[in-house]
């Protein structure tokens, strides 16, 4: 068995490959290291660009696109690895950014997932969205980084450089135990895409394991590639999404409290999308609503799983970072 097996899932990314992959190969460890592309029903020629440049690179071909749960679900359940590293395809990554993140799995078991110091491709001095140096959520829901509060990204002048336990790794480089992602039965299919990777990690923390990010390892994101930020479908999925992760992680006594608060601030965004004349993102809420009443119904009622998580905020995000101009990590004390 390998004991890394780096997870490249791909969807129409030929651009990509093209101009991440070469960074990807030339700094790992082939002694103990894979690299694999497992595609998603790519309609480009994503395919043939692995097949005639990357002949070290292994291929996992799929008849449709999965997307991002059902494709890394159907991929892992193929390979065989101690670790995972699930890597999207327009990330680049930096040499030694593998070592210091394994050893640190290497000295404590209890480390089911990690994810390293996430900047931005564009703007290499600050972080990136999609992870930053850590993600956290609120007691509504709502995530966030360090290094990201909502839509304000902070510079990163090494102000978040030490190791932390953090709440939820990014899926955009997640590192990740092999074992205990099996165990935890993956990615759960209804997500398809987004929240899916805080769902796993709220999973993996209420069973009792340690998620990490280690600022050592720095990899550089594209963000947005597959579904650009102002997508109605992506918000939709972030919504449903955000609803479902409540619903399904949060003990009975405190989910409907949660889940009725969140309502009024969704509605409140839905009707600052219609005064912008963003009617398509207030369709999105809208539909998310709906699809979330339908969904729920496949998980159980009941959630006896009361843990409380240090790295969750006991207090409303969105409104601390509105009214009270709290837009930096480091104003929440966390």
């Amino acid at each position: 068995m390998t004991k890394i097996s780096v997870v490249i899932l791909n969807w129409n990314g030929k651009r990509f490959l093209e101009k991440f992959l070469k960074s990807v190969v030339s700094n790992i460890d082939n002694s103990n290291t894979d690299i694999w592309v497992a595609d998603n029903g790519s309609t480009d020629s994503s395919v043939s660009v692995i097949q005639d440049n990357f002949p070290d690179v292994k291929l996992i071909c799929f008849d449709k696109n999965y997307g991002f749960t059902g494709g890394y679900n159907k991929a892992l359940s193929l390979i065989e690895a101690e670790y995972y590293i699930l890597l999207n395809s327009d990330v680049e990554v930096t040499p030694n950014w593998i070592e210091p993140v394994i050893e640190q799995f290497e000295k404590n078991p209890q480390i089911a997932a990690a994810a390293p110091k996430i900047k931005s491709l564009e703007e290499k001095q600050k972080f990136e969205y999609a992870g930053a140096a850590g993600g956290y959520i609120d007691y509504l829901g709502f995530p966030f980084c360090r290094g990201r509060v909502l839509s304000s990204i902070e510079t990163d002048s090494g102000q978040y450089d030490t190791a932390k336990s953090v709440f939820w790794a990014s899926g955009a480089c997640m590192f990740i135990r092999a074992s205990i992602f099996h165990q935890s039965g993956g990615f759960d299919n209804l997500f398809f895409a987004h929240m899916e990777e805080i769902d796993l990690c709220w999973r993996m923390k209420n069973a009792g394991y340690l998620i990490y990010c280690f600022p050592q390892s720095t990899v550089y994101h594209v963000g947005g590639g597959t579904l650009p930020n102002n997508n109605p479908h992506k918000l939709y999925l972030n919504y449903r999404n955000n609803l479902l992760l409540l619903y399904k992680n949060l003990p009975t006594p405190k989910k409907n409290r949660i889940l009725i608060k969140r309502f009024f601030f969704d509605m409140a965004s839905a009707f600052m999308f219609l005064l912008q004349f963003k009617g398509s993102f207030t369709l999105s809420v809208l539909k998310a609503y709906r699809d979330f009443f339908k969904l729920k119904k496949k998980y159980p009622a009941d959630n006896s799983v009361s843990k409380k998580h240090n790295e969750m905020l006991n207090k409303s995000i969105v409104l601390n970072f509105f009214f009270r101009r709290k837009n930096k990590f480091s104003d929440y004390g966390l």
